[in-house]
């Protein structure tokens, strides 16, 4: 292997320094991605999960109450028919979407964060995790919210403050643990408890009451027909899109197809759309109180559960709830950790970042939360909704390139066209969401998520790398085989992340130390105007 050579300002070259390689995972870095899971880096193709492991990891995003709660809510508004139409014509979007970025992300092994810098650039992928981090803490109060109210209804009272202050200090530990060493197990052992839950719910609710799924459509105005407004709710989710590539990057490659058809795909969205859509419209249309004066609430389902079967129910809701938390929470401690590590350049373990996303959980229920939680889902909703556009646009645009997406700090631009288009289309969303009444409302997330596929395919012509000599992935033969030392964190990672610091005599540095130091950036970007203008005299004397 021999090392690149280096300009010299007076003329001539030198040797740059040898790249310190390695054909095994550095133990260091096995013994952290335990439980950090290579939050901030490009996953190893020898820490992929089996099909098992990653299909019960994964598993817990199946139960939730709010997959009832929303199906219930759909099927009151325009009648079950309707909903369930809608509900089918999302478990085939969400599907093939989902289908698409589980192939993509098992291939590149990159986080949502990480192929955002692609999209973004590196100032401009800074909002991506914020976003989906926020997100995943606002859905973690929801859950929790429900195992709260559950307990104290259960037991008769309380300071629903103290629930809050439970529910949160036992869901924490749970998450941090990674997803192939203890989420897959965690997950694993509860789904049988869930699945027999819900259909002794059903069984139980079925000989209390007189069994039903029909509710009627009351034929209210939604500037569309029942069926695609129904589409358009669970659009509205489509926060499951991120949460399926930051899980997917754990999926071998030889697995990718079963596990976009599967784990993550079709499959998994007919179970976790369809099926627990119609456990939720059967408790709406056949146990008394579910659907009240102001409708269909989260806790009315709670009640519903627990007036049938008692204290099976409080088990079943703990059980459901925790299993979806889980993924909530780490998600919310990855994606925290790669915000601050990019713009505060704090460094500190994803499991810490677990106890302060789960602080945020509890100060956020503290507070009015229903009084605003809402709308904020619904802004988030459309910053994803557009991210999802852009992405799958991106994946088209390049589907006959071979190699990694550039995600390197210090190979790429500060901003690119893409994120105007993000930020514009996103803005534009809320618009209609604010001020657009019946139409906006319905309409803001498919809008948006045309725009945002037009808008990435008119801007993708412009370039968003930063071009610059010297690539450690030049010098080795397998970029996915080969480790390299950073001489920053002193740690070795695959070949495809690593770069030159221009500022330490052009030694290796990884993309978790490049991200995490602005000097560094700033040190590429004079690098790569160097290599412009040398690049430009050449064609000159040419």
């Amino acid at each position: 292997m021999t090392s690149p050579l280096e300009p010299m300002p007076g003329g001539g070259s030198r040797q740059l320094a040898a790249l310190d390689v390695s054909f095994v995972d550095d133990p260091a870095v096995v013994k952290e991605a335990a439980s950090e899971d290579y939050s901030t880096h490009i996953m190893p193709r020898s820490w992929r999960s089996g099909r098992g492991s990653l299909a019960m990891a994964w598993g817990g995003l199946f139960s939730a109450i709010f997959w009832l709660y929303i199906a219930a809510i759909v099927a009151v508004t325009v009648g079950t028919a309707n909903a369930l139409v809608g509900i089918l014509l999302s478990v085939l979007a969400y599907g093939a979407i989902a289908y698409t970025l589980t192939r993509y992300a098992s291939k590149h092994g990159l986080t949502v964060a990480l192929l955002s810098r692609r999209l973004f650039g590196y100032f401009g992928a800074a909002l991506a995790p914020l976003i989906f981090g926020a997100t995943a803490i606002y859905y973690a109060v929801f859950e929790g919210s429900i195992v709260a109210s559950a307990l104290q209804n259960y037991f008769g009272g309380g300071d629903i403050r103290l629930w809050y202050l439970l529910v949160v200090v036992y869901s924490v530990p749970l998450v941090m643990g990674g997803v192939r060493t203890w989420l897959d197990k965690l997950n694993g052992v509860l789904l049988p408890f869930y699945v027999v839950g819900m259909i002794a719910l059903v069984i139980w609710a079925s000989t209390q009451h007189t069994a039903s799924v029909s509710l009627p459509d009351p034929g209210l105005d939604l500037a569309a027909p029942g069926w695609l407004w129904a589409f358009t709710v669970y659009m509205g989710v489509w926060v499951m899109m991120l949460y399926t590539f930051d899980f997917a990057r754990f999926s071998k490659v030889e697995d990718s197809k079963f596990a976009g058809v599967v784990t993550f795909g079709p499959v998994f969205y007919f179970c976790t759309l369809f099926l627990n859509g119609l456990v939720g419209i059967f408790l709406a249309a056949t146990v008394p109180g579910v659907v009240g004066a102001a409708g269909i609430s989260e806790n009315g389902l709670v009640e519903a559960i627990i007036s049938t079967m008692g204290v099976f129910g409080l088990l079943l809701i703990i059980v459901s709830q925790t299993r979806i938390n889980t993924a909530n929470l780490y998600l919310a401690s990855s994606n925290l950790n790669a915000f601050a590590s990019r713009v505060f350049k704090i460094k500190l373990s994803r499991t810490s970042w677990a106890v302060v996303a789960g602080g945020f959980v509890y100060l956020i229920m503290l507070t009015d939360v229903l009084s605003y939680i809402l709308r904020a889902l619904a802004w988030q909703g459309v910053f994803v909704v557009a991210w999802v556009g852009i992405a799958l646009a991106h994946i088209a645009l390049t589907r006959r390139e071979t190699g990694v997406p550039e995600f390197r700090p210090g190979r790429l631009k500060l901003v690119t066209p893409a994120a105007g288009v993000w930020l514009l289309t996103s803005i534009l969303g809320i618009y209609l969401v604010e001020q657009g009444g019946t139409v906006g409302a319905t309409w803001s997330a498919p809008i948006t998520f045309g725009l945002s596929i037009l808008g990435y395919v008119a801007t993708y012509r412009f370039d968003a790398l930063l071009h610059r000599p010297n690539d450690p992935c030049d010098e080795v033969k397998d970029a996915w085989e080969t480790r390299v030392r950073c001489h920053a964190c002193e740690k070795s990672y695959v070949a495809l992340e690593m770069d030159r610091d221009p500022r330490a005599d052009h030694q290796a540095i990884c993309a978790g130390c490049a991200a995490e130091d602005a000097g560094f950036y700033h040190a590429a970007v004079q690098e790569a105007a160097g290599a412009n203008t040398a690049s430009a005299r050449m064609v000159t004397r040419a």
